[in-house]
């Protein structure tokens, strides 16, 4: 089966492949513990924060050193 993606045809296969990248799965571990940072914060706040709002929050907190500031 083929998959049309941006005017580019991507088997299967294809797919696969990428999503065993080391890229893709610390992409994906990264979405999952902000979706949970959202579910926990929107649950403190009373109302959804949303994906933006819980995304910054959870990369200023909690996100990899590469994404923190050096504290000068």
């Amino acid at each position: 089966m083929k998959k049309i993606v941006q005017d580019v045809v991507v088997s299967d296969l294809d797919a696969c492949w990428v999503k065993n990248t080391l890229l893709f799965r610390q992409w994906d571990n990264m979405k999952r513990e902000i979706l949970l940072h959202k579910y926990y914060e929107s649950q403190k706040a009373g109302h959804d924060i949303g994906w933006d709002r819980a995304a910054v929050d959870w990369m200023i907190r909690f996100g990899p050193p590469t994404c923190k500031r050096p504290d000068h």
